[in-house]
């Protein structure tokens, strides 16, 4: 709650690092505690054991208990081993148990902030917060107590057993730490401060990368990519700059340690070997002083680096907890009660919203909406109609005055009360990646998780109400299915291919080639003239055939390689001559063989030839790429000669009956529904499928599946789709399954492999079902036709009149007659509200509007 209601635990940006240490995972972290004891026994009982083999066992010439005490020396170095092994993976464990809970915490409070906090703050630092950053602490989580105290208890059991070796030598060694507590901080202090401006810097870089990306087209087309490149250099300089004081005070620390580290057995050694020289001290006790004097400065070194990732964990968690230290306005669900079902009341009193800077948007509006009341808001550019949707929304909060639900005040409603009462369409919806089911299902999901989805006709209907049927047909169309995605639909789908073949056949011919065993296929390649199939493990791609033995066998055999050669060179030879000037625009490679990007290899390839026939195996695989890629109809930069046409059906029936052992004759039956045995062993062995009547080709598209053939034009296609198969689609009960199949189609990042009209559609779809009792948008059909837009206009009042209350921003004015009530805004106030007619007959603002309009 924005005022009223506090919540009982501590915001996540107000608790401290330890409090995930302290107050998570105890027993596991209780279970460490025990481990790191138990170890410490078996870290100090190997140097006693090399005390008493040397005093004892050596010193004695006992044999036997030279094998004792080696025995117990390795069998205790194995169990400490052991132990440190197990440590690091409950150190691990517990490090990103921690994480993944702070990080969901963390990403949860994120998504409830204000959208004024998302306004100010650059998406990349909230990236990198949400990732690198909290990495790197959870690194520090794992070992945030266990290392401390087994360094400590280690330091402690070391310096006693060395105490009780000698305890002057002992007090002598551990002169030198003193100086160490007053070098290292400092230089600690220093790296701090560095590391915190590193950080700093990161994230503004990732800044303006991230801002490079998201607007790439106006840097393309502005070609501003010099002023890009500059930016984000002085963020490279200056990053240079700190890295390299990073390293050099990093360094320093790394010598001072080493430094200290051998200036401790350096005065052992002095004074330890002169006591042992003059018979005060024993070889074994020096040894084993020596060992534990090595060790306890293990503990020691790891209270360091400790006391350096603590640091470094401790600035990069205060300061993104800094970056989201914001209390989100609106609990998400009161405590004790389901959300509100409201009826569509909404009451608006002396509202006035100011942004930050003290720009008053909108001013003193007193608004009364009833249940199922259409409402539209116009107004001149700027004058905050849209802001205004947003407050009704409770996406933004009114500065001063009072918004009411039903007499409940919007700023005491929570997150979810608005979620399951309201659903928004903004003028530029954002579309999740994922399907397009997914998309169409996230806000039924948000509220209702997979309890109360609507059913399959309730969301077939709502596609088709809103113009997105045709759509997701065409991505059902264009789907490759799998052998399983396929197994429920391919008896239905070739059952529409033998009704195309035979009863729409006089229709189609126009459009489609169809594939016929016996003929050339002029709107085919030569590879698919020739292979006259598809592999399911790639080996007969066009790239691949060149260095197919049995392939090339064949051409061989029909003296067919030859001609393609010269085919692919006369192809190679006019592309680029006529292309030269060309050759980085795609448009002109849209109906070549040749791709725009091999162009240079191919123009290489041309200078060392010296005819169509080379010797050279690269050479060769070139040229017959290119011609096995050769379309007769489409690719008009040659044309393809007649006496190769015969010579190609020759080796498709070779290669079938060869290389794949396919039954021609069976090929040559245009019943679909005719079992085929031979094929099916012959798909088993080598993954080939033939373009046969009774086979589902799982490398082509559901639409190539069902047409069978090759498209000689799109346009011609599309009209005979829609006009002559949508009845047969419809009687043969497909339409619903490649709506289905349509529906699993992925949108892309941010919905991109969508169109703008997609995109809104698809957003408007989401809203309606939803169906919420009140329904705002905010220009929702703005990037629609005009067809569409009047679409979704006679939906909202055949299918919502009287049912749903309706706030709609409007851009186009003649939608508005049929809204119950027209609200004119202008500079952040209202000025009118009425019906269509009574603004008209007033000749006010409205009416200037429309003048202005038409």
């Amino acid at each position: 709650m924005k005022k009223t209601a506090k919540k009982n635990s501590v915001r996540i940006t107000e608790r401290s690092l330890f409090y995930w240490i302290l107050r998570r995972h105890r027993s596991t972290q209780l279970l460490l505690l025990l481990i790191i004891v138990v170890s410490l026994f078996f870290k100090v009982f190997p140097l006693e054991m090399q005390k008493r083999i040397i005093n004892e066992a050596i010193y004695l010439k006992e044999i036997q208990l030279l094998y004792l005490y080696c025995g117990l020396y390795i069998g205790a170095v194995t169990v400490a081993g052991l132990l440190k092994y197990g440590i690091n993976i409950l150190q691990v464990y517990i490090g990103q148990k921690i994480l993944v809970e702070m990080r969901e915490e963390l990403y949860r409070h994120v998504l409830q902030l204000p959208l004024q906090f998302y306004r100010k703050m650059q998406p990349g630092t909230v990236i990198s917060a949400m990732t690198a950053e909290l990495n790197a602490i959870g690194f520090f989580l794992g070992g945030a107590l266990a290392i401390p105290i087994t360094s400590v208890l280690t330091f402690v059991v070391f310096i006693g057993f060395m105490f009780n070796l000698n305890k002057w030598l002992a007090l002598l060694s551990m002169a030198i730490y003193p100086f160490e507590l007053i070098v290292l901080p400092y230089l600690q202090k220093k790296y701090n401060t560095l590391n915190t401006e590193r950080v700093k810097t990161t994230r503004s870089m990732a800044n303006v990368v991230n801002e490079a990306i998201s607007g790439i087209h106006e840097i393309h087309g502005n070609t501003s990519y010099q002023l890009e490149g500059k930016k984000l250099s002085s963020y490279i300089a200056e990053l240079y700059r700190l890295v390299k004081k990073l390293f050099i005070v990093k360094y320093g620390i790394k010598f001072a340690n080493n430094f200290f580290q051998s200036l401790g057995p350096f005065v052992l050694f002095l004074v330890g070997g002169y006591m042992a020289i003059h018979g005060q001290f024993t070889l074994g006790a020096l040894v084993a002083f020596l060992s534990a004097y090595e060790k306890v400065y293990d503990p020691w070194k790891e209270l360091i680096e400790y006391y350096q990732s603590y640091q470094d964990a401790l600035i990069r968690y205060r300061q993104i907890m800094q970056i989201f230290d914001f209390e989100p306005p609106h609990l998400m669900l009161l405590p004790g009660r389901d959300p509100l079902a409201l009826q569509g009341q909404i009451s608006l009193k002396n509202v006035t919203y100011t942004v930050p800077s003290g720009v008053r948007l909108l001013e003193n509006i007193n608004l009364e909406i009833k249940p199922n009341e259409q409402i539209a808001l116009v107004g001149y550019s700027g004058s905050g109609k849209s802001t205004l949707a947003l407050l009704i929304a409770q996406l933004y909060d009114p500065s001063q005055g009072r918004i009411d639900f039903d007499k409940n005040s919007l700023e005491d409603l929570s997150k979810m009360d608005v979620g399951h009462n309201v659903a928004m369409i903004a003028q530029q919806p954002f579309i999740f990646s994922g399907t397009i089911l997914d998309n169409l299902l996230y806000g039924v999901q948000a509220i209702s998780g997979q309890k109360e989805m609507p059913e399959k006709l309730v969301i077939l209907s709502v596609i088709k109400n809103v113009g997105l049927q045709e759509d997701i047909i065409r991505f059902g169309l264009q789907a490759v299915l799998s052998i399983e995605e396929c197994r429920p639909f391919r008896d239905k789908f070739l059952r529409m291919r033998q009704i195309i073949q035979t009863t729409l056949r006089d229709d189609f011919e126009s459009a489609i080639e169809f594939y016929d065993v016996d003929k050339f296929l002029y709107y085919s390649s030569i590879r698919d003239n020739i292979i006259f199939g598809d592999s399911l493990s790639g080996e007969f791609t066009v790239e691949r055939l060149p260095g197919h033995l049995r392939f090339v066998g064949v051409l061989n055999e029909l003296k067919l390689e030859k001609p393609l050669l010269t085919l692919g060179f006369a192809i190679a030879t006019q592309t680029v001559n006529l292309l030269a000037n060309f050759q980085d625009d795609e448009f002109f490679f849209r109906d070549n063989p040749m791709e725009v990007s091999e162009f240079p290899v191919y123009s290489k390839l041309l200078g060392r030839l010296k005819s169509p026939q080379p010797k050279d195996e690269e050479a060769r695989r070139l040229l017959l790429i290119l011609a096995l890629r050769f379309i007769p109809k489409k690719h008009s930069i040659i044309s393809l000669p007649s006496a190769m046409e015969q010579k190609i059906l020759q080796a498709r029936h070779r290669f079938q009956e060869t290389v794949v052992g396919v039954d021609i004759d069976h090929c040559k039956k245009h019943d679909a529904c005719t079992p085929c045995s031979v094929i099916q062993k012959s798909t088993e062995k080598t993954g080939f499928i033939p373009f046969c009547p009774s086979e589902y080709l799982y490398t082509r598209t559901l639409l190539e599946n069902i047409l069978f053939g090759a498209v000689k034009s799109e346009d011609v296609l599309d009209e005979y789709l829609r006009k002559i198969a949508a009845e047969a689609f419809k009687d043969e009960k497909l339409l619903d399954e490649v709506m289905h199949i349509g529906l699993q189609f992925e949108v892309g990042s941010k919905g991109d492999r969508l169109s703008g009209g997609q995109k809104q559609k698809l957003a408007i779809a989401r809203a309606f079902l939803k169906d919420a009792p009140i329904l705002i948008m905010d220009e929702a059909t703005a990037s629609l036709d005009n067809t569409s837009q009047a679409g979704i206009q006679g939906l909202l009042e055949n299918e919502f009149k009287g049912k749903k209350t309706v706030v709609a921003v409007i851009h186009r004015l003649d939608l508005t007659p049929a809204y119950d009530r027209i609200i004119v805004l202008k500079a952040g106030r209202i000025v009118e509200q009425g019906t269509y007619d009574e603004l008209m007959a007033c000749k006010g603002d409205f009416y200037e509007l429309t003048r202005a309009e038409s």
